[in-house]
C-alpha cells in the first residue's frame, strides 16, 4: 500500500506539473479504486439508472484531466476529487432527467448515512441540496460527508486529507448527521 501510494503522488505530482504521459501512467494505478467509487455511486442509484461504471469513470476522467492544475497532495486527495466529480455527473443527470418531467429517482436509502430515520429513499437532487447548505454553514461538515459518504474514506484518510485529527472527524461527522437529517426531513 505504501509503495503504491507514493507511485500515485509521484504521478499526480508529475501531472501537476505538466508531464501529460503521467496521466497515463496514473490511470492503470488508480483504475481499481475509481471503479469500486464508481460502483459504489452506481449502487444507490435507481434500477433505471441507464449509466454503467465504465461510462461513470470515464465521464469523471474527462473531468479530471480539466482538474490538472490542482496541486495534489497524495492519493487520498485525488480519490477524494474523484468522488466529487462522480457525484456531481450523477447529480447533473438527476437534475436533467426531472426536468424533462420524468419522475425524481429515489435511490440513496436514508439508511446508507446512517440516520436514525424511518426506512425511506431520497433524491439524490435533494441530498445535494442539503449538503449546498452544509457547505454555506461549514464548508468542512460537507467535504467530510462528502468523503466518507461518496468516497467511501475513513475517518483516518479523511483526517490526512483535511489535515485535522482523526477525533475531528469523527465528532465532524456525527453533527453532519444531525444537520443532514434535519435538512432532509423538512425537505424529502
Amino acid at each position: 500500500m505504501v509503495d503504491n501510494e507514493v507511485n500515485i503522488t509521484v504521478h499526480l505530482s508529475r501531472w501537476r506539473d505538466g508531464d501529460c504521459e503521467a496521466l497515463s501512467s496514473l490511470v492503470p494505478v488508480v483504475s481499481q479504486e475509481l471503479k469500486r467509487i464508481a460502483r459504489r455511486h452506481l449502487r444507490r442509484e435507481n434500477r433505471f439508472i441507464s449509466l454503467h461504471t465504465t461510462e461513470l469513470i470515464n465521464e469523471a476522467y474527462i473531468r479530471l484531466i480539466d482538474t490538472s492544475a490542482v496541486d495534489w497532495q497524495n492519493r487520498s486527495h485525488f480519490f477524494a476529487v474523484a468522488a466529487k466529480v462522480m457525484r456531481n455527473l450523477l447529480t447533473d443527470r438527476a437534475r436533467r432527467r426531472n426536468a424533462k418531467g420524468v419522475p425524481a429517482f429515489a435511490g440513496i436509502s436514508i439508511a446508507a448515512l446512517q440516520l436514525a430515520v424511518p426506512a425511506k429513499t431520497l433524491d439524490l437532487v435533494l441530498l445535494d441540496e442539503a449538503l449546498k447548505s452544509l457547505e454555506l454553514v461549514d464548508p468542512r461538515k460537507s467535504e467530510i460527508v462528502e468523503l466518507k459518504f461518496f468516497g467511501g474514506m475513513t475517518a483516518a484518510e479523511i483526517a490526512v486529507v483535511l489535515g485535522v485529527s482523526e477525533v475531528t472527524v469523527k465528532r465532524e461527522w456525527l453533527k453532519s448527521k444531525a444537520f443532514l437529517y434535519n435538512e432532509l426531513k423538512f425537505n424529502g
